[in-house]
């Protein structure tokens, strides 16, 4: 017989639902079981596996030693333990992240390499600051102000920019630039010196790297690649060969402590931090939140702001860079057997042996595979048939992926992003400045009253307008849906119309210029002896009117009123029901 698991670690359903508190420890520890101790230790030890070769590679495409990569991941992991919400999320150092401070902490410290790494370490610490500020203010709501489509565009962007930084490496070629366009304008002119082995050697890791990918889900596969790679080019030499490696990577635990330099000492690191911190915690949250729903407990985006606020702290102190809850890695944990975040220490643990034995092995990693791992792990944010669903459904939600697409792929990652936090933004004022306002008809043959613009069959009732605003009515819109009530008047025969009816059914907010609105459109009616009622308000839009005055202007407002029963009133018949 299969046992259940019920909600994730099989806790009741009040325990599953029950939100973590300040210290998430707390819950998911008081009612762990002895069982899941060897799910933990064997997911943990395949993170780290996994996570070795990427972290090495995203510390090169960040423009970092190759060991800070690990750092991120060793330490960030520790810090989400304490204080994330989630039990699958696994953290380290991200794509996106990694290309952003690559190209922002090298014009930071204007060229000086080791200034270049207190920055990054710098951006970690201010973004464990700003998660904090984010915390105490409550600001998880307004991230969700970047759409979904928007982040397709993003991601789309970021994916083929970092193509583009690993495409030299792949060839074996100098390669340069620092936007898209110069970096395709060097590579395709450094295409006749491709040294073939060095392609030779990366292409065949990027078919093992895909096909293990989709034979041998949720294993170690990058880290196999790796040892295999290595192996090859200690056996045959080819570093002698012109093929490039690592290197001597140092060995032992990172030294803790603060950077040479203050907050106050970097120019622009604010908005560096700002932007990875916005990348952190919307995939760090969306990747938690899916997670939280397939097993079953509850995920406080409030609280992301201190987990990934301490996995940042921690990386900082180690010496790392900013890092965040990555999608990939957190599905390496998961289907590796993960129940709780003693995953995450378990890696961190794993990674700390591989520190102090390991680094001897990886001098021989060509950095042509580093390149095919991070290709293969960034070929997903490319979403080409989430381009073509935004295509097909909405061609205002592509048009917005397009503009962060392209955005991101002319100005940057750190700029892209803000854009799309911009287009996001834009697009949501665009919808609420414009709603539609559906003019209301009966359905022949009964009482119930529709859009006569969707269905031109239903029945105008003689001398009576009435009319649906499909959006709260605000400062954004009041003007536009005023403006179509009056077209739609004066389209009417002279003196036809005696009746306008506002039904605010599909109006759940309102603020003091939908009110004002409301208002003068009824001192207007009334000046043509054009009757004004208003029906269907919700409660908190009726405490409005009144207070405006609206409600004494017009004799009240009914919160029993219906459309159907002024109607009927008009008409002289009896009231429906």
């Amino acid at each position: 017989m299969q046992r259940a698991e019920g909600p994730g670690l099989a806790e009741t359903t009040a325990d599953a639902t029950r939100r973590p508190g300040l210290f998430p420890p707390l819950t998911w520890l008081r009612g762990y079981r002895p069982a899941w101790l060897t799910a933990d230790l064997v997911a943990g030890i395949t993170l780290a596996a996994y996570a070795i070769p990427v972290a090495l590679a995203y510390a090169t495409l960040a423009g970092l030693p190759p060991q800070v990569g690990v750092y991120g991941y060793m330490l960030g992991g520790l810090g989400y333990a304490l204080l994330g919400s989630s039990r699958h999320l696994a953290v380290g150092p991200t794509s996106a992240i990694s290309l952003m401070v690559g190209a922002n902490v090298a014009a930071m410290a204007g060229g000086d390499m080791a200034r270049a790494a207190e920055i990054a370490t710098l951006a970690g610490f201010a973004v464990a600051l700003l998660c904090l500020v984010g915390w105490a203010l409550r600001l998880s709501a307004l991230v969700k102000l970047i759409s979904d489509s928007v982040l397709v565009g993003f991601k789309a962007g970021a994916g083929i920019t970092i193509a583009l930084t690993q495409l030299p490496s792949l060839f074996g070629v100098p390669g340069g630039g620092h936007t898209v366009i110069t970096r395709v304008i060097a590579l395709a002119g450094q295409l006749g010196s491709v040294s073939a082995l060095t392609l030779a050697l990366g292409v065949a890791a990027l078919v093992l790297l895909v096909a293990g990918a989709r034979l041998l889900p949720g294993r170690p596969v990058g880290l196999a690649v790796v040892a295999l790679s290595i192996l090859v080019v200690a056996l045959f030499g080819l570093a002698a060969h012109g093929v490039a490696v690592t290197g001597t990577i140092p060995s032992g635990l990172p030294a803790l402590g603060l950077p040479g330099i203050r907050l106050v000492d970097v120019e622009g690191i604010f908005p560096l931090a700002a932007g990875c911190l916005l990348l952190a915690y919307i995939e760090g949250v969306s990747a938690a939140r899916s997670f939280a729903e397939k097993h079953g407990y509850a995920l406080d985006p409030r609280q992301e702001f201190l987990g990934i606020g301490a996995a940042n702290l921690f990386a900082a102190f180690g010496h790392g860079y900013p890092v965040a809850g990555g999608l990939s890695q957190s599905a390496v944990s998961e289907q590796a057997g993960a129940k709780t975040p003693i995953a995450l220490v378990v890696a961190s643990a794993t990674l700390a042996l591989s520190l102090l034995f390991l680094t001897g092995l990886l001098a021989n990693l060509p950095k042509a595979a580093l390149a095919a791992i991070v290709l293969t792990a960034v070929a997903g944010l490319i979403d080409i048939t989430a381009l073509r669903r935004l295509w097909r459904v909405s061609k205002s939600d592509f048009a917005a992926a397009i503009v962060a697409l392209v955005g991101v792929l002319l100005l940057g990652i750190l700029q892209g992003i803000l854009l799309a936090a911009l287009a996001s933004i834009l697009m949501l004022l665009a919808y609420s400045s414009r709603p539609h306002v559906a003019f209301l008809a009966r359905m022949p043959g009964s009482s119930t009253f529709g859009d006569i613009a969707r269905h031109p069959e239903n029945e105008p009732i003689p001398g009576m307008v009435a009319f649906r605003p499909e959006a709260s009515l605000l400062y954004t819109n009041a003007e536009v849906v005023r403006d179509a009530v009056l077209a739609h008047i004066d389209a009417a025969p002279v003196g036809g119309t005696r009746l306008v009816v506002c039904d605010l059914s599909a109006s759940p907010m309102m603020d003091m210029a939908g009110a004002g609105m409301l208002r003068k459109l009824h001192e207007v009616l009334a000046r043509r002896d054009i009757r004004f009622a208003i029906v269907e308000a919700r409660g908190r839009v009726r405490d409005l009117l009144r207070r405006e005055g609206l409600a004494d202007q017009m004799g009240g407002i009914d919160r029993g009123m219906t459309l159907q029963a002024i109607a009927a009133e008009h008409a002289g018949a009896p009231p429906p029901g």
